[in-house]
C-alpha cells in the first residue's frame, strides 16, 4: 500500500513528526510506504518563531505547487493521508479536489482546526470557511482526531470518527538517568502559538520560583517571549536533537491553558513529553488534560491560581513524590500514549478503510 502524506509544515513542526513522520518505520515495517509532501517550508516555520517577515510570494507559490500535485492525472496512491486541511483559508470546493474516485482520503486533527474560521474577526471569512469541514468531512473514508473533543465533532460529520492520541517513542522518551543536583527546574516546551497559554502565570511563577529557588526553563517560545523575562526565567531555543534532553531537565513541567474552544481541542502533547520522561505535571484541566493527567497520581490539575501555587509547592517540597509520579506517568504513556501502543491502530485503519 502507498499512502501519500499531506502535513501542513515539514518536519521543524511537532504536528508533522508526531502525527505523521514518526509512524513511518512501523508503517514501512508492516507493507505501507509513505511519502510526505508538506505545504510550508521550514523557513515559513522558522519565521513563526523569529517573527521575521516571510514572503506572500512564497506561500502563493507553496499552495500552487500542491494544487498541482492535487491535479496530476493519475495519483499514484492508495491512500490520501491530511493532516487538518489541504489548503487552509480556502474553500471547501478547493479543499474537495482531494477526492478521487477508488481512493480513500484521511484527515488527521490534533486541534480545533474549525474554531479560528468560526471566531475569525472578518464576517467574510466566518461566512466562507466557518462551516468548510461539514461539507468535507462526509466525503472522508475517516477522521483520526487527538482527544474525545475533536472526535466529537467531527463525528458529527463522518462515519469514522476515532480517537489516535498523539504519542512520543517510548524507546527514545526514557526518564533521566541522574536528576541534576542544582536547583529545582520548573520546565514548559511549546511553539510562540501555545506561549500566550503561560503568560498569566507569569507573576505567580516568578514567585515561586523566588521562594523555592528554583529555574523556569522555557522551550521554543519564540521571540515573543523576550518581554517576559524576570531574573530565573531561562529561554532557550528550540533544536530538535535536544528536545528529549531538555525535558529530562525538568523536575516539573506545566501546561497551563485558557479555557477556551480552541485550547479545548488541545491534544496534551508536551504533557506526554513530561510523563514519557518521568516528569511530573501541572495542568489546567482543559479538554485533554483532564484525561492525560491523573490527579494526585500522575501530577496534578489545577483551576486557578490558588490551586496552581498550591500544586507546585507541593511537588517542590517532596522529592518522593515527584518520582513516584513520575513512575506512573511513565507507565501511563507506556500503556495508552507510545508509538508501541498506537501504531497497529493505525496501520489497521489504513489497511481497513483501503479495503472498503
Amino acid at each position: 500500500m502507498r499512502v501519500i502524506a499531506y502535513a501542513k509544515y515539514d518536519r521543524q513542526a511537532a504536528s508533522t513528526r508526531q502525527r505523521m513522520l514518526q509512524y513511518r518505520p512501523y508503517l514501512e515495517a508492516h507493507g505501507v510506504e509513505l511519502e510526505c509532501s508538506p505545504l510550508l517550508s521550514g523557513d515559513y516555520v522558522r519565521s513563526l518563531v523569529t517573527e521575521e517577515p516571510y514572503s506572500k510570494a512564497a506561500v502563493t507559490a507553496s499552495y500552487i505547487k500542491r494544487l498541482g500535485d492535487i491535479l496530476k492525472p493519475k495519483p499514484a496512491a492508495d491512500l490520501v493521508w491530511i493532516y487538518a486541511e489541504l489548503f487552509p483559508y480556502l474553500p471547501a470546493a478547493i479543499e474537495g479536489l482531494a477526492f478521487r474516485p477508488g481512493i480513500p482520503v484521511v484527515y488527521d486533527w490534533d486541534d480545533a482546526f474549525f474554531v479560528p474560521y468560526r471566531e475569525h474577526p472578518s464576517a467574510a471569512v466566518r461566512r466562507l470557511l466557518g462551516d468548510k469541514f461539514e461539507h468535507i468531512f462526509p466525503r472522508a473514508a475517516a477522521v483520526t482526531c487527538g482527544n474525545a473533543s475533536l472526535r466529537d465533532y467531527c463525528g458529527q460529520f463522518c462515519e469514522r470518527a476515532e480517537i489516535l492520541p498523539t504519542v512520543v517513542d517510548t524507546e527514545a522518551y526514557q526518564p533521566a538517568q541522574h536528576r541534576s543536583d542544582g536547583p529545582l527546574t520548573l520546565g514548559w516546551i511549546g511553539s510562540p502559538s501555545t506561549w500566550p497559554n503561560v503568560r498569566p502565570l507569569l507573576p505567580l511563577i516568578e514567585q515561586f520560583c523566588a521562594k523555592h529557588r528554583a529555574r523556569f526553563r522555557v522551550i521554543g517560545a519564540g521571540a515573543s517571549a523576550r518581554s517576559d523575562t524576570f531574573d530565573a526565567l531561562d529561554l532557550i531555543e528550540w533544536v530538535e536533537d535536544q528536545e528529549i534532553a531538555e525535558v529530562q531537565r525538568f523536575d516539573i513541567g506545566i501546561m497551563p491553558l485558557v479555557d477556551g474552544p480552541f485550547q479545548r481541542g488541545k491534544s496534551g502533547y508536551k504533557l506526554i513529553q513530561y510523563m514519557s520522561c518521568g516528569v511530573p505535571a501541572v495542568a489546567s484541566p482543559v479538554g485533554a488534560n483532564r484525561d492525560i493527567v491523573d490527579d494526585g497520581e500522575t501530577g496534578f490539575l489545577a483551576k486557578d491560581p490558588e490551586r496552581w501555587l498550591q500544586a507546585l509547592s507541593t511537588l517542590a517540597a517532596d522529592a518522593d513524590l515527584r518520582r513516584r509520579m513520575g513512575v506512573n506517568g511513565r507507565t501511563k504513556v507506556e500503556t495508552f500514549y507510545s508509538l508501541r501502543s498506537q501504531a497497529p491502530r493505525l496501520v489497521e485503519l489504513f489497511r481497513s478503510v483501503a479495503r472498503a
